[in-house]
């Protein structure tokens, strides 16, 4: 059965969010700032990296890592300057 989950953070004034649509195949979808820049499919439940870059003056690359399961899905965002992952928190639609 599938089902969606959705994610959000903002960073450097920046609106980043990922939807994990679980089921047989698994899908990450990233937006930045309402436009997806990243999609990604993944065939087991362990970590996928989404990378990204935000619209910065010079663009600044991060990394969303997505983990579908087991249990609930969960995502973080990786940024290459410091490598310290940030939750990025569940959003009921």
């Amino acid at each position: 059965m599938r089902a969606r989950h959705h994610f959000h953070i903002d960073y450097l004034g920046h609106s980043v969010s990922a939807t994990v649509q679980t089921g047989h195949t698994p899908v990450v979808e990233v937006l930045v700032d309402g436009k997806e820049t990243g999609y990604a499919r993944t065939h087991a439940d362990g970590p996928t990296d989404v990378g990204i870059e935000l619209p910065t003056d010079p663009p600044t690359p991060v990394t969303v890592r997505a983990t579908p399961g087991p249990g609930g899905p969960r995502c973080l965002l990786v940024t290459e300057a410091d490598g310290e992952p940030r939750v990025m928190a569940p959003r009921p639609y």
